[in-house]
């Protein structure tokens, strides 16, 4: 379905991903390779998203400094089991924002469909690859243009404008990421 090539700019990666659908899911899958201060790593991940964007499952394998690494959730209607046992801070969230990609803000920005000069305010489960840490985050999407949604992290006050194409995929992502190849 599509293709293409993100280059991280404060995490010194390439991202090679694609997107992939059937009549029911949507299958993302991505290998991502960089260093970031001390860090050289590999990550790759597996996202299986329904049609409404929410996301069902995650797998996320990653090598950071010769350290392996898994991250695995699933959703169980409203709960969610990371690594296998069920957390209940992370009821009734549909979202995931994997820290290395720009690939998870096209979640939030297709499912919610916000009109123009309107946001919204959602809860996503946060995997911070390099810190080897999953939490919640409150975030809010803000549509300031037809492709441009201006992106904040409420807990640290952190504000990008974000570029999309039409299908929701990140063009530009000032400072940490720019799709350089598509196919």
């Amino acid at each position: 379905m599509k293709t293409l090539i993100w280059k991280g700019i404060f995490y010194q990666s390439l991202e090679y991903f694609s997107l992939q659908s059937d009549n029911k899911n949507y299958t993302a899958k991505s290998k991502i390779i960089g260093c970031h201060k001390a860090n050289i790593y590999t990550v790759e991940y597996r996202i299986l998203i329904d049609k409404d964007w929410f996301v069902q499952d995650f797998l996320i394998k990653c090598e950071i400094n010769t350290i392996k690494r898994i991250f695995s959730g699933k959703r169980n209607q409203n709960q969610w089991e990371i690594n296998g046992v069920v957390n209940s801070k992370f009821n009734n969230f549909k979202f995931i924002d994997i820290s290395l990609t720009p690939f998870t803000n096209t979640l939030p920005i297709n499912y919610l469909n916000i009109s123009e000069n309107n946001s919204q305010k959602i809860d996503v489960l946060y995997i911070d690859v390099l810190k080897h840490q999953i939490r919640p985050v409150q975030q809010q999407y803000t549509r300031t243009a037809v492709n441009k949604y201006l992106y904040e992290n409420i807990e640290n006050d952190f504000k990008a404008e974000i570029s999309v194409d039409e299908m929701g995929l990140v063009t530009s992502y000032p400072e940490l990421f720019e799709k350089i190849a598509e196919n």
